[in-house]
């Protein structure tokens, strides 16, 4: 007798089905940018039909800003993991663990950290503001990990966040995603020395 090979669940197929469009867009966006990408290059990506791909989402912009949210959503997550066991002690080792699983997550994903960082500033407004949105989390973190105290500017984490950002899309949009981890002692200098002496006279 022949063992009958065991029938995947529907919504496991269809999951996996969503993921390989969403995995093909953050691809096709690093290749040949979001203008440039047409659902048909999705489709044949992704090895679905153009049905399938209408059934998940109802055009390109959807598929992109899916992709964006998943993107970013893990990135958090995987800081969020790096940073929990830290506690709320030592504000400079959170910031360095924090940094480093961002770093690595971006190194680890180069396309998604294309879509994310080069792509969806100028894709389109929703594309943007959630771009904006994200931005802004990360600020908050960097606010909250901090050390409070008189003495800095209030723009401070604003242009931290900026600045470390604009170094690190430089790099992405430079194919240099793989080399982002290695930036982290001069980025975490960067993030941390206007703190120290805060609150200090």
């Amino acid at each position: 007798m022949s063992a009958t090979r065991p029938r995947l669940p529907q919504e496991f197929i269809a999951a996996h089905k969503r993921r390989r469009m969403i995995d093909a867009m953050a691809e096709l966006c690093a290749e040949q940018g979001y203008e440039a990408t047409k659902i048909a290059d999705v489709v044949r990506r992704a090895h679905v039909a153009r049905k399938t791909l209408y059934d998940n989402f109802s055009g390109k912009e959807e598929l992109f800003l899916a992709a964006f949210d998943l993107a970013v959503a893990e990135a958090e997550a995987q800081v969020t993991e790096a940073c929990a066991p830290l506690g709320g002690e030592d504000w400079e080792a959170r910031t360095e663990a924090g940094l480093r699983a961002l770093l690595e997550f971006i190194a680890a994903h180069p396309a998604e950290a294309k879509l994310c960082l080069v792509e969806a500033p100028a894709a389109g407004p929703e594309s943007a503001a959630r771009y904006e949105a994200a931005v802004e989390a990360f600020i908050g973190r960097l606010r909250e990990a901090a050390p409070a105290g008189t003495g800095k500017p209030t723009t401070l984490e604003e242009a931290l966040v900026g600045g470390t950002v604009w170094i690190v899309q430089r790099e992405v949009r430079r194919d240099a995603a793989d080399k982002v981890v290695d930036l982290l002692p001069e980025l975490l200098q960067f993030l941390t020395s206007p703190y120290r002496g805060v609150g200090k006279r």
